[in-house]
C-alpha cells in the first residue's frame, strides 16, 4: 500500500493543520456558514516545473484517488479498473471468504452477465463496499475502510476536488504517478496469470474429453502431480480418437504454466508491489 506520509506532507502544505483547527473552532461558534473543512481521499495534484514548446511554464496536473476502488487513469468517475485492483490486491483474503477474486480476469472478454455480476457483487461486499457506494466514509467497512483510512485528509473548501489543485513538486508528482502505475501493473499481471491458468484448463478439458479409458485420466493426473482416486474422476462419453496421450498432454500443460505466477510468486509480487511504493 502506498505510504500515506508523502500524501499528508503535500496536502498539509496547502491546508495547514493549524488553519484547519481554527476553522473547526469557528464552525462550533458560528455553525453552518463556517462549515468548510472536510475529509477527502482523492486530490488533484499539480506542478509547474515543465516548459511548453515556447519555453513558457505550463501546469501538469492529474486526479489521484487513494481509495481502494480509486481509478487507475486519472479520471474522477471511472472506477472499474479500481475494482479489478481491489480484488487482485486482496485475492487471498477473498478466496478465504469463498469469493471468486479472479472473476474479472476470467470474464475479461465478456460483457456483463448474471454469472459475472453475481461474483463481482460478492467480492465487493466482502471487501466492505456497502449500498453500491464507496464515496462516503459512513458506507465503508472491513478491508475497504482499513485500506482507505490513512488517506482521508483534511481539506478546506466545499467545492469539488477538480477546482482545488494542490501544488506539489515535479518529483512528488512523479512518485504519485509511479504509485498509480504500480496499481495498474498488479491488474495486468493478475490478468496474465489467470490467462495462463485458463489456457491450461482448456487443454486439460480437450484431453480428458478425448480419453476413452479411466486409466488414461489417472495417468494424466499422476503426470501432473495430482493425487486422485477413481471416484474423483468424471468419465465422458466421447467417442473421438485419443488425440493426446497422457504423458504428452501433461508435458504440454506443464509447459504452458507461467512459472513466475505461482501462488508463492504472486504473494511475493504483492510484497514487492507494497515495498516499491512505501
Amino acid at each position: 500500500m502506498f505510504s500515506d506520509k508523502l500524501t499528508n506532507e503535500v496536502v498539509e502544505r496547502s491546508y495547514p493543520p493549524e488553519d484547519v483547527a481554527v476553522l473547526r473552532q469557528f464552525k462550533k461558534k458560528y455553525g453552518q456558514p463556517c462549515d468548510v473543512v472536510a475529509k477527502d481521499k482523492c486530490f488533484y495534484f499539480a506542478h509547474n516545473e515543465d516548459l511548453d514548446e515556447d519555453g513558457d511554464t505550463k501546469e501538469t496536473k492529474s486526479h489521484f484517488d487513494f481509495g481502494l476502488f480509486g481509478n487507475l487513469n486519472g479520471s474522477e468517475y471511472d472506477h472499474e479498473d479500481g475494482k479489478k485492483f481491489a480484488v487482485a490486491y486482496f485475492r487471498e483474503d477473498l478466496k478465504a471468504m469463498d469469493c471468486n477474486p479472479d472473476i474479472y480476469a476470467q470474464q475479461n472478454e465478456n460483457k456483463d452477465n448474471p454469472h459475472k455480476t453475481k461474483h463481482v457483487d460478492e467480492c465487493l461486499k466482502a471487501l466492505g463496499q456497502s449500498n453500491g457506494s464507496y464515496h462516503s466514509t459512513s458506507d465503508e467497512v472491513g478491508m475497504h475502510k482499513t485500506f482507505n483510512a490513512p488517506y482521508y485528509l483534511d481539506v478546506i473548501g466545499t467545492s469539488y476536488c477538480r477546482s482545488r489543485a494542490i501544488a506539489c513538486t515535479k518529483n512528488e508528482y512523479e512518485l504519485f504517478e509511479r504509485w498509480r502505475i504500480a496499481k495498474g501493473n498488479l491488474v495486468v499481471n493478475h490478468q496474465k496469470w489467470i490467462d495462463t491458468i485458463m489456457k491450461q484448463c482448456d487443454q486439460l478439458k480437450i484431453g480428458l474429453k478425448a480419453y476413452r479409458y479411466l486409466s488414461e485420466g489417472i495417468e494424466l493426473a499422476t503426470e501432473l502431480g495430482i493425487q486422485v482416486d477413481e471416484a474423483e474422476l468424471i468419465r465422458t462419453n466421447s467417442t473421438g480418437l485419443t488425440i493426446y496421450n497422457p504423458s504428452n498432454l501433461a508435458s504440454m500443460i506443464k509447459g504452458m504454466k507461467n512459472k513466475h505466477q505461482s501462488r508463492e510468486a504472486k504473494i511475493l509480487a504483492r510484497k514487492k508491489y507494497e515495498e516499491s511504493i512505501n
